[in-house]
C-alpha cells in the first residue's frame, strides 16, 4: 500500500549542485567550509517514509570520503621517523657502556635504522598519490606494502532526519574496514597475540645482566616520563623568558599571571621527576658503565682469598659470571643514591626563590605605591628609573633553567637506558611487530579523527556537550562484525591493540589560519608515547567555545571495542571452535563503558544528555547490556544495539567495521538507521521491513565499499540477502556440511 511512498527516492549520485542545494535547504552546517575541507566527494540519496501518525519524514543519506585518509598516515610516518632519529640520538649520548649493554644499543640502534628507511620509502610511496586515490583505499588494495598505514573503505556515514513534530536531528557513523595489517597477514596471529608473552619469554628474549628487567609497565611509564619532560622543558623556558620581558616592562599583574603559568608547569616538571623509576633508573645506568666492572671485579678479586677461592670465569658474552645478582637493582658503594633527589629538588627551590622574590618586589612597590598617595606626589616610576624587578628576577632565572636543564638531561639518560631493554626485545622479536603496530594505529587514528572531526562540528553550539568534551572526554565505540575463526581472529587481535592505542592521542581545537581547505585539515604530531591531533576551525566558529578549549586544554577519547561475530564462520567458531577472545575484549569494553560514565555522573552531575522516546535511561541500558553478556547467547547482536544505543546518549563517536567495511557493514548500518526511525522518529511499523529492503537496495551500494578508487556516475542496485541468512544457525550449517559431503563423496565413486 505505501510501498511506492517508502521506495519514493531521489538520487543525487556525485550530482554537486543538486546535493548541495538540497542539502543546503534542510540545514546549511554541512556545506561549512570545515566539513567540505575534512569530508569530500559527498554521495547523497533521500527518502520520504510514512509516520505512525500517517505524517511524512524525510531522510537523507549522505557518504562521504577523506583526505585524512592518506594526510594522516603521511604525518605519522614524519613523526615516526623523527622519534626514530631522535632515540638514535640519544642512545649515542648515553655514553660508554659495559660490552653487554654496548652490544644492546647496537642492535637497537639497526633496529631504529632500518624502521627510519622502510618507513621513507613508505612516505615517498604516499606522497606520489593524487586525486581519488589520495583520499580512498578499495578494499582489493589492503595488501599492497606501501598503504598498509591506509584504512580500507573509510567512509562517513550520514543520516539527516526531518519529521513535523521534532527538530531536525543527524546521526553519525564512520565505516572502516578492521584496523589490521594484511600486507603481513595472519600466520603466526595479531598483534595481541604477538605482544601477549609472559614477561619471562621476555627475559629470554634478551641476555640477562644482572638480573635487571624493567616490565612492559615501566617501560609504559618510561616513555610517559619522557614524553612529559620534553614537553615541558621547552615550556619552561619559554615562560621564564615571558618572565623576564614583563619585569623589564614592569607590570606586576603581568608578572603574576606568567608565574602562576610558570609555577604550573615547574610542578608537573617535578612531579614526573620524583618518580621512582627516575632513581631506580640512573642507579642502574651507573652499574651498567665500565668502570663500575672494573671497580666492582677489584673488589671481588680483594675480598676472595683461601684455598676455595676461584678465579672469575666469563660467559659468551665477555661478561663475569660471578657478578650475577639475585637483587634486581644491586648496590654499590661508590654511588650516592640521594644525589637525584638534590637534583630535582633543585629545581623546585629555585622556583621557590623566584616566587618569594616577586612576594618581595610586589610588597615593595605597594608601599612606594602607598607613600606617594600620602603625599600626594604624581611622580611614577617610570622606565627611566632602573626597576629593580628585572635585576632580581634575572639571576634566579639563570638559576632555575640551568637546574631544569641538568634534571632533564639525567631523567632522560635514565628513561632511554630503561626503553633500551625494551627497544632490545622488540629489536630481537624483529622489526614485524612494531612496524605492524604503527600501521594498525595508523588506521585506527585515521577513523577516529573522522568521527571527532564530525562530532566537533555538529556540536560547537552545544554547551552542555562542550562542558562534558573538556572535563570527561568523549567515548569512541567501535563495533566490530568479525568472526573468531581462521583470519579474522588475526584481525581482531590487530583491532584490539590499535583501539587500546588510541588512549594514547589527546585532541585540542585551534584557529585556523585561514579558511582554505588546507588549513582546516586535522594535523597530528608527537610520539609513540603520546600524539596530539589538532583539529583547525574557521575564526568566527573557534571564537564561540569557551575559553577552556581556546586556551588549548587537551581533550580525550575513550576507544571501546564490542566485537560480534555474524557470518558462517562464526557459526564454525561457536560450534567447534573459541570465541573466548571476543568475550573478554565485551566484557572489558562493558566495564570501561560504566567506569566513564562513573566519571561522568560524579564530575557533572547535573548534565543534560541527549534525551530519547525510549524510557530507558543509560543506567537501564548498562544493566541490560550486562546481563546480554552473561548469558553467553550465540551471535548476541543485542550486545552491539545496547552499546550503540548507550553511546549515542552519551554523545560519543560511532564506528562500524568488518574485514573490508562492505557486506556485514552496510547490513549493520541500515538496520541501525531503520531501527532509529523506529525508535527515534515514529516510522510506521509495518514499513519497517518495507523501509529497510528499499534501504539496502538502493542505499546498499551506495555503502557497500565496492566502488573502488572511481567512482561509478551511477549506483548500482545491489542484492543483499536477508539478514536470516547471514545469521544462519550452526544447526543448518552442519546440516549443510554433511550434504555437502555427501554429494562430494557421490560424485568421487
Amino acid at each position: 500500500m505505501f510501498y511506492e511512498c517508502v521506495c519514493n527516492v531521489f538520487l543525487c549520485l556525485q550530482d554537486s549542485l543538486l546535493c548541495d542545494t538540497l542539502h543546503g535547504s534542510m540545514h546549511d552546517r554541512d556545506n561549512s567550509p570545515m566539513m567540505r575541507a575534512v569530508f569530500r566527494s559527498p554521495v547523497c540519496k533521500v527518502y520520504r517514509f510514512q509516520t505512525e501518525s500517517s505524517r511524512w519524514m524525510l531522510v537523507r543519506e549522505q557518504m562521504s570520503d577523506s583526505p585524512l585518509t592518506s594526510s594522516l598516515p603521511k604525518q605519522l610516518l614524519s613523526c615516526y621517523i623523527q622519534e626514530d632519529r631522535r632515540r638514535i640520538q640519544e642512545l649515542r649520548d648515553l655514553g660508554d657502556l659495559s660490552p653487554h649493554w654496548e652490544v644492546l644499543r647496537s642492535d637497537v640502534i639497526a633496529h631504529y635504522s632500518h624502521l627510519i628507511s622502510t618507513y621513507k620509502e613508505t612516505l615517498t610511496e604516499l606522497n606520489k598519490l593524487t586525486g581519488s586515490s589520495a583520499s580512498f583505499k578499495s578494499s582489493c588494495n589492503k595488501t599492497d606494502r606501501h598503504l598498509e598505514f591506509i584504512p580500507v573503505n573509510l567512509h562517513t556515514q550520514r543520516m539527516q532526519v526531518t519529521c513535523p513534530r521534532t527538530t531536525v536531528a543527524w546521526y553519525d557513523v564512520v565505516t572502516v574496514g578492521a584496523p589490521s595489517d594484511h600486507y603481513q597477514g595472519f600466520k603466526h596471529g595479531g598483534l595481541q597475540r604477538l605482544l601477549n608473552k609472559p614477561d619471562s619469554d621476555k627475559k629470554r628474549c634478551v641476555p640477562v645482566y644482572r638480573s635487571i628487567f624493567y616490565s612492559s609497565d615501566q617501560s609504559s611509564r618510561a616513555r610517559e616520563i619522557l614524553s612529559s619532560v620534553t614537553q615541558l622543558q621547552p615550556l619552561i623556558s619559554g615562560l621564564a623568558e615571558e618572565l623576564l620581558q614583563a619585569a623589564l616592562e614592569v607590570s606586576p599583574q603581568r608578572v603574576q599571571e606568567t608565574l602562576t603559568k610558570l609555577a604550573h608547569r615547574t610542578e608537573q616538571m617535578v612531579h614526573a621527576l620524583k618518580d621512582e623509576l627516575v632513581k631506580s633508573a640512573l642507579l642502574a645506568l651507573h652499574k651498567a658503565r665500565p668502570a663500575y666492572l672494573l671497580s666492582d671485579e677489584h673488589a671481588h678479586a680483594t675480598h676472595s682469598n683461601g684455598p676455595g677461592h676461584q678465579p672469575l670465569s666469563t660467559n659468551q658474552d665477555g661478561l663475569y659470571s660471578s657478578l650475577r645478582r639475585q637483587d634486581s637493582l644491586p648496590q654499590h658503594s661508590t654511588y650516592n643514591e640521594d644525589e637525584w633527589d638534590r637534583v630535582w629538588a633543585n629545581v623546585a627551590m629555585s622556583l621557590n626563590c623566584i616566587i618569594a622574590m616577586v612576594d618581595r618586589l610586589q610588597k615593595k612597590e605597594n608601599r612606594k605605591q602607598e607613600l606617594t598617595s600620602q603625599t600626594r606626589n604624581d611622580v611614577l616610576i617610570t622606565p627611566a628609573d632602573p626597576s629593580p624587578w628585572h635585576e632580581h628576577l634575572l639571576p634566579l632565572v639563570i638559576t632555575l633553567r640551568e637546574c631544569v636543564c641538568e634534571a632533564v638531561d639525567r631523567a632522560r639518560s635514565a628513561m632511554t637506558f630503561v626503553l633500551l631493554q625494551g627497544a632490545a626485545t622488540q629489536a630481537s622479536q624483529g622489526l614485524a611487530v612494531t612496524h605492524r603496530r604503527d600501521a594498525v594505529f595508523s588506521q585506527a587514528l585515521c577513523a577516529v579523527v573522522c568521527g571527532f572531526a564530525l562530532r566537533i562540528y555538529a556540536g560547537v553550539e552545544d554547551k552542555p556537550f562542550l562542558l562534558q568534551l573538556c572535563e570527561v572526554g568523549l567515548v569512541a565505540q567501535f563495533e566490530g562484525l568479525l568472526s573468531t575463526y581462521g583470519d579474522e581472529i588475526g584481525m581482531l587481535e590487530d583491532m584490539e591493540v590499535g583501539v587500546s592505542d588510541l588512549k594514547r592521542i589527546s585532541f585540542r581545537i585551534t584557529e585556523a589560519k585561514s579558511e582554505q581547505p588546507a588549513d582546516l585539515l586535522p594535523t597530528v604530531s608527537g610520539q609513540r608515547g603520546g600524539f596530539c591531533v589538532e583539529v583547525p576551525l574557521p575564526s568566527e566558529t573557534y571564537l564561540l567555545l569557551p575559553g577552556e578549549l581556546r586556551d588549548g586544554r587537551g581533550l580525550r577519547v575513550h576507544p571501546l571495542l564490542f566485537n560480534i561475530g555474524i557470518n558462517q564462520q562464526q557459526s564454525l567458531a561457536e560450534r567447534f571452535g573459541d570465541s573466548s577472545l571476543q568475550e573478554r575484549i565485551n566484557q572489558r569494553s562493558c566495564e570501561m563503558l560504566k567506569s566513564y560514565y562513573s566519571t561522568l555522573r560524579e564530575k557533572l552531575p547535573n548534565l543534560t544528555l541527549p534525551s530519547s522516546l525510549s524510557q530507558s535511561t543509560v543506567d537501564d541500558l548498562l544493566t541490560s547490556l550486562d546481563q546480554s553478556l552473561e548469558m553467553k547467547k550465540r551471535k548476541n547482536v543485542e550486545v552491539l544495539w545496547l552499546a550503540a544505543s548507550i553511546c549515542r546518549r552519551l554523545n560519543g563517536i560511532r564506528l562500524t567495521s568488518c574485514k573490508s567495511a562492505k557486506d556485514r557493514t552496510s547490513m549493520s548500518v541500515t538496520l541501525e538507521q531503520c531501527t532509529l526511525l523506529r525508535e527515534e522518529h515514529t516510522l510506521n511499523a509495518e514499513l519497517f521491513n518495507k523501509a529497510l529492503d528499499c534501504m539496502r537496495r538502493e542505499g546498499g551500494g551506495l555503502r557497500s565499499g565496492c566502488m573502488g578508487d572511481q567512482k561509478p556516475t551511477t549506483v548500482p542496485a545491489r542484492h543483499f540477502y536477508p539478514v536470516a541468512l547471514l545469521l544462519v544457525t550452526s544447526h543448518l550449517l552442519v546440516i549443510w556440511l554433511i550434504l555437502s559431503m555427501v554429494v562430494l563423496m557421490g560424485n568421487y565413486q
